[in-house]
């Protein structure tokens, strides 16, 4: 199982990231948790078996790929920290409130 945790940060929150995130997780498999932090930046946690999906998903938030063109154009990612990391097991991925 590969487990990632990433902190994203640039125009992040109030843009409608978080939902095309969740989107581009669930048709890709990926399991986690994606929550807005106080300091602007936007918190992933993201799990899978297949390395080749994790970085697509990736690729995905960085905006090197487009996953149908979802992504508001308001949103602008400027730097993507990812780190391996150990969590409990997801079933889903959803928004952390």
């Amino acid at each position: 199982m590969f487990k990632v945790k990433m902190i994203v940060s640039g125009r992040v929150q109030g843009v409608g990231f978080r939902y095309f995130v969740i989107i581009s997780a669930r048709e890709l498999g990926i399991l986690g948790r994606i929550w807005n932090n106080d300091d602007g930046t936007v918190g992933i946690l993201a799990q899978t078996d297949d390395s080749q999906k994790l970085e697509e998903f990736t690729a995905l938030i960085r905006g090197e790929k487009s996953s149908k063109g979802r992504l508001s154009h308001f949103a602008k990612v400027t730097y993507v920290e990812s780190t391996p990391t150990s969590f409990p097991d997801f079933t889903d991925f959803n928004i952390k409130y």
